[in-house]
C-alpha cells in the first residue's frame, strides 16, 4: 500500500508540473522543472530498458546485443541474461506502460507541415543561452556552438576543443528507421592538447586522439602488443613516439603495437586498453528524422546527454565495484546511483551522467531524478560496453571517423570475431529490425515469409538502405513523438512507436525464455584493411 501511495503520488506531481509547463507561455527556466520533482523515484527500476520485456516466442533474440561475455576490463559475464529472466520483484512489472497506449488519434492531428517546421526549429542554441550566465546551477552547461561547425580534422571551430564522431551507430533502437537521430563529440582533458612545454599543439592533440583509438576501438581478441589500427595521418615527431613501429619517426596512419603513455603534457597518464583516461567527457544529441537532409539528422534536439569520466579505477577497486554489483542483482536489490538532476548521477566506474529532454512546448529541459536514473542501467550493467560507453569503439577508422555524423558511405561491417555483416546478423537472430519486431517496413523489405532475404541485404551498397526509414515513415515517427512529448510522460517511456507493439510484455515470470545464447555480442567491428 505505501508503495502504490508513493506512486499515486509521483504520477500527480508530474501531472501537475506538467501542466504548469504548458501554462508557462513566456518564460524559460530550463531546470524548474527537474527542480520541482525533486528526487521522487516512482519506478526504481527505471534503470531496466523497455526493450528488456519484449517477448521472444522462445525464437526471437535481441539480448545478445547487450549481454554477453565479459571482456576485460568489463567484468561483467551477463550473457546468461539471454537464457533467463532474473528480475528484481521491482522489475517483473513492466513500468513502460506507455508502450500500450495507442497515440495514432493524437498524431493524426499534427499535419505533415507542422511536423516538419517544428523538427527543424533550433531548441539548443536557447538552452546554451538560458544557462550561460546562471550561477545557482553547478551541473553541466552546453558549451559547444553547433553552428560554428568543424573544420577539416572534426574539432569544433569555437575552440571549446569539443571533436565530432564519425560511427556505426548501435543496433535497433539507435536506428533512424526506428525513430531517431544521432551525433557525437568527444573531448580529452585539456591537457591532452598540449606538447610537453605547455603550449598547444594540433600535431600533439591528434596524436593523443590516435592513441586513444587504438586503445578503444582496436580488436579485443589482440594483444597490446599486436594491436593494430587504421588512424588518421598524425606526426611521430609531435611526440617522438614510433607509433607505427617502424623504427623511425615520420607521418603516419597507422598504429601498430599500444604505445605505455600518451605524449606531451600528458606523457605521465598511461595508456590503459579500453578504458579513457580520467576526464574524458562525451556530449550526445538524440534528434528527430528529418527525412530531407542527406542524412536524416533534424535540427531539433528530442534529448541532450552529456557523460564525463570523472576519475580512474584501479584494477583492484574497478574490480570490487563489478562484484558488488554482481552480489546486489544476485540479491535482488534494485541498483543506487549517487548524485541528482543538478550534477548528474554517479555509477560505480568513475562515470557522471546528465541530460536534457524536451518540455511539452519543445525546450530543452533538465531531466528529472527518476528521467536520469533512466540512462543508468545501460552505462552501468552491461556486459558489452567498453568504460560503461557505447560509440566511440564503433567509430569509422582513421580521418574518415572525424567529422560531424553521417552514415552514408559506412559499410555493413561484421562485429569482431563475426563473419556475416552486423545488421544482417541482427536481423537472423531478431527476425525483425527492432526488438519488438514491430518495424513493418524493415519486414516488408528485406524479410520473405518471416525468413531474411539474405542477398537483398548483402546487395546494399552501404548502411543506409537497411537502417533509413521511407519519407512517410519519418514523418509519422516525428509525429508520434511530438504526441508524447506533449503528454510529458517520459516516466512511463519514451519509445517512439507508431502503434502499440504486440511482441511486449506487461509483466514478466522469472525463468527461462527459451532462447539460445549467444556468446560473441560485441561492440567492436572488423573494419576493411587498407
Amino acid at each position: 500500500m505505501e508503495r502504490l501511495t508513493a506512486c499515486l503520488l509521483a504520477t500527480a506531481t508530474l501531472l501537475a508540473l506538467a501542466g504548469s509547463a504548458v501554462a508557462d507561455n513566456d518564460h524559460y527556466d530550463p531546470l524548474a522543472y527537474a527542480r520541482q520533482a525533486g528526487l521522487v523515484l516512482a519506478n526504481l527500476e527505471a534503470g531496466v530498458p523497455s526493450m528488456c520485456y519484449t517477448k521472444t516466442d522462445g525464437v526471437s533474440n535481441p539480448c545478445w546485443t547487450c549481454h554477453s561475455i565479459a571482456r576485460y576490463p568489463n567484468e561483467l559475464d551477463d550473457w546468461t541474461l539471454q537464457e533467463e529472466y532474473a528480475f528484481s520483484d521491482e522489475a517483473l512489472t513492466n513500468h513502460w506502460s506507455n508502450l500500450f497506449i495507442d497515440r495514432r488519434h493524437e498524431a493524426a492531428r499534427i499535419t505533415d507541415a507542422e511536423c516538419l517546421t517544428y523538427i527543424r526549429q533550433d531548441n539548443y542554441a536557447p538552452l546554451l543561452k538560458a544557462l550561460r550566465n546562471r550561477r545557482d546551477y553547478l551541473g553541466y552547461r552546453p558549451d559547444l556552438d553547433l553552428d560554428a561547425g568543424f573544420d577539416d580534422d572534426g574539432f569544433a571551430n569555437d575552440g571549446s576543443r569539443w571533436r565530432a564522431l564519425r560511427f556505426k551507430p548501435f543496433l535497433g533502437t539507435f536506428w533512424p528507421t526506428n525513430g531517431s537521430t544521432d551525433d557525437v563529440f568527444v573531448r580529452l582533458p585539456a591537457r591532452f592538447s598540449r606538447d610537453a612545454a605547455g603550449r598547444y599543439s594540433r600535431a600533439v592533440h591528434k596524436l593523443n586522439y590516435a592513441i586513444l583509438e587504438a586503445a578503444v576501438c582496436s580488436d579485443p581478441s589482440a594483444s597490446n602488443a599486436d594491436v593494430q589500427r587504421e588512424i588518421e595521418p598524425v606526426d611521430e615527431f609531435a611526440g617522438g613516439l614510433d607509433l607505427d613501429a617502424d623504427g623511425e619517426l615520420s607521418v603516419v596512419s597507422r598504429v601498430r603495437g599500444l604505445p605505455a603513455c600518451y605524449v606531451g603534457a600528458a606523457a605521465d597518464v598511461p595508456v590503459r586498453r579500453d578504458l579513457y583516461p580520467a576526464g574524458t567527457e562525451f556530449l550526445h544529441s538524440v534528434r528527430y528524422v528529418d527525412p530531407d537532409e542527406p542524412g536524416m539528422i533534424a535540427r531539433r534536439m528530442k534529448e541532450l546527454r552529456y557523460s564525463r569520466k570523472t576519475h580512474d579505477l584501479s584494477d583492484y577497486i574497478r574490480s570490487r565495484a563489478y562484484e558488488a554489483e554482481g552480489n546486489e542483482k544476485d540479491a535482488g536489490n534494485v541498483p543506487i546511483h549517487t548524485g541528482s538532476p543538478e550534477v548528474g548521477l554517479m555509477n560505480a566506474f568513475g562515470w557522471q551522467f546528465q541530460a536534457f529532454i524536451e518540455d511539452s512546448r519543445g525546450r530543452l529541459r533538465l531531466q528529472t531524478h527518476e528521467e536520469h536514473h533512466f540512462c543508468m542501467g545501460c552505462h552501468s550493467s552491461l556486459g558489452v560496453t567498453v568504460d560503461s560507453t557505447f560509440t566511440m569503439t564503433r567509430k569509422v577508422p582513421g580521418a574518415a571517423g572525424w567529422r560531424y555524423q553521417d552514415v552514408r558511405g559506412i559499410p555493413d561491417v561484421p562485429q569482431a570475431g563475426h563473419d556475416a555483416p552486423e545488421i544482417l546478423t541482427y536481423f537472423q537472430r531478431v527476425g525483425g529490425g527492432d526488438e519488438f519486431r514491430a518495424n513493418e517496413e524493415i519486414l516488408s523489405r528485406f524479410f520473405v515469409n518471416g525468413v531474411v532475404d539474405e542477398d537483398s541485404v548483402r546487395a546494399a551498397p552501404d548502411i543506409t538502405s537497411l537502417i533509413m526509414p521511407s519519407r512517410e515513415r519519418a514523418i509519422a515517427l516525428n509525429k508520434a513523438y511530438m504526441a508524447l512529448v506533449r503528454s510529458q510522460r517520459f516516466d512511463l517511456g519514451r519509445d517512439t512507436l507508431l502503434v502499440p507493439p504486440a511482441n511486449v510484455h506487461q509483466a514478466i515470470d522469472n525463468g527461462d525464455t527459451g532462447l539460445k545464447a549467444y556468446k560473441d555480442g560485441s561492440l567492436f567491428l572488423s573494419w576493411p584493411e587498407k
